[in-house]
C-alpha cells in the first residue's frame, strides 16, 4: 500500500503513542527493574568521560563501562556522559560504580518520564527533555536527558546517540573557564541553561511556521491549512507538558537547601527559571494564536461557501421570471393568440432580456453582485 503524505493522511496527526506512551511491559515487574521502553535501537553506547580542574583537563570516549573506575578522583570533577539507555545493563554496572538507587537506574532506563527533580541523600537526580523541530515533516521530537549531581561529579545520560553537548564540552577544554573553576553544581546549571535555550531556537522555528501557515488560512484556506493548525496544537501540546513540570523543577531547587548547591549558583538558577517562563508564555501566545488561526479559517470557508451560496441565489433568481415566461408559452393550448403574430417571437425574448438584465443591475446596485 503506498505510504500517504503527512498532512494527507488525517490519521497521521492522531500519534497517540506520543502522548500516553505504553508501559504494559511493566506490568506486574518488581519496583527498581531497569527496563528500557523507548524506541527499539541497536547502536552500540558510548561513554565519554571527561576530568578536570582549573589547570588540567582530560578526556576520553569509550564503550567499556569499567573504565570509568579509573577516573573517579575526588580532587578532579568528573563528567560522564552516556549515549544511549537502551543497554540497560551499562546503566545497571554504572549504578553499581556510583551505588545509585534502584528506583534512579529504573526512571533513566524509562525515556517517556515526566521533567521532574529527586533528592537523595548526597546526590540530586534530573530529568529533562531536550526537543528538536523537523523541517521536513514539521513536527517535534524528543529526548529524555537524565542528569544526576554529585559532590564532585555529573552523571548525565541521553536516549540517542547523538551527543547534544558537545558545546560544552569544547568550553570545559579551554583553560581558564569558569565551569573549569567550579564545581559539579555550576556543571548542571550549565547542562540546564543549554537545554532551555534549545527550547527558544525550536519555539523560533516552530514561530515561523506558524506564520506561513496565517499567510494560508488568509489567502488560500483549504483542508491542508485545517490539518497544519491541528497538527502544530499537537506539537505545543506535547511542548507545554515538557515545559510546564520544567518551571516545578528550577523552583524545587532554588527553594531547597541542598548542601550541593552553592548560594552563588542560585542566581543563575533564578536566570534560567525566568527563562523558562518566557518559554511558558510562548507556548500559550502560540496556542492563542493557533486558536484564533482555525476561527479564522472557519470563518473563510463559511464566507466562501456563502459567496458561492449567493451568486447561485442569484442566478436562481433572474431565472425565475424567465422560467415563468418560458413556462406560459410553453403550454400547449390550442388558442394562443398572440402566437400567430410574426414579432411576438423576437419581443418575447427582448422581453426576457431586458427582465434579466434589470434585475442584474437592481442586485448589482445593492452590491450582491
Amino acid at each position: 500500500m503506498k505510504k500517504k503524505g503527512f498532512f494527507k493522511d488525517p490519521m497521521n496527526l492522531l500519534e497517540f503513542s506520543r502522548f500516553f506512551p505504553k508501559k504494559s511491559g511493566k506490568t506486574g515487574k518488581p519496583p527498581g527493574t531497569v527496563q528500557y521502553l523507548g524506541k527499539k535501537r541497536i547502536e552500540d553506547v558510548t561513554i565519554n568521560i571527561a576530568t578536570y580542574d582549573y589547570l588540567e583537563y582530560f578526556e576520553k570516549t569509550t564503550k567499556d563501562v569499567n573504565e570509568i573506575k579509573k577516573y573517579i578522583n575526588k580532587k578532579k570533577m568528573l563528567w560522564i556522559n552516556v549515549n544511549g539507555v537502551h543497554k540497560t545493563e551499562i546503566i545497571e554496572k554504572i549504578g553499581e560504580i556510583f551505588k545509585l538507587h534502584p528506583l534512579l537506574l529504573e526512571d533513566i532506563a524509562n525515556v517517556d518520564q515526566r521533567p521532574k527533580i529527586e533528592y537523595y541523600d548526597d546526590l540530586i537526580f534530573v530529568i529533562f527533555k531536550i526537543f528538536s523541530f523537523n523541517e521536513t515533516k514539521k513536527t517535534l521530537t524528543s529526548e529524555q536527558i537524565s542528569l544526576i549531581i554529585g559532590k564532585n561529579f555529573v552523571l548525565s545520560f541521553q536516549e540517542n546517540d547523538k551527543d547534544d553537548f558537545d558545546i560544552i564540552r569544547n568550553r570545559l577544554k579551554k583553560s581558564g573557564n569558569k565551569i573549569r573553576k567550579l564545581g559539579s553544581d555550576y556543571l548542571m546549571y550549565t547542562l540546564m541553561d543549554y537545554i532551555i535555550d534549545s527550547y527558544f531556537i525550536v519555539l523560533e522555528n516552530i514561530g515561523e511556521y506558524i506564520e506561513q501557515v496565517e499567510q494560508d488560512t488568509i489567502f488560500n484556506p483549504s483542508i491542508k491549512t485545517q490539518n497544519e493548525i491541528y497538527s502544530l496544537k499537537r506539537e505545543l501540546i506535547l511542548l507545554r507538558k515538557s515545559v510546564w513540570p520544567l518551571r516545578e523543577v528550577l523552583s524545587s531547587l532554588q527553594r531547597e537547601n541542598n548542601k550541593l548547591i552553592s548560594k552563588e549558583i542560585l542566581f543563575f538558577l533564578r536566570d534560567i527559571y525566568d527563562h523558562t517562563i518566557q518559554i511558558i508564555d510562548t507556548v500559550e501566545t502560540f496556542r492563542d494564536m493557533l486558536s484564533g488561526m482555525l476561527d479564522l479559517y472557519l470563518s473563510n470557508v463559511s464566507n466562501k461557501m456563502n459567496e458561492v451560496m449567493k451568486i447561485l441565489t442569484v442566478i436562481a433568481t433572474i431565472f425565475i421570471p424567465l422560467t415563468f415566461i418560458v413556462g406560459i408559452y410553453g403550454m400547449n393550448f390550442r388558442y394562443m393568440p398572440e402566437l400567430e403574430i410574426w414579432w411576438f417571437y423576437p419581443s418575447l425574448w427582448g422581453v426576457m432580456v431586458g427582465v434579466a438584465l434589470l434585475m442584474f443591475f437592481a442586485f448589482k446596485k445593492k452590491g450582491w453582485v
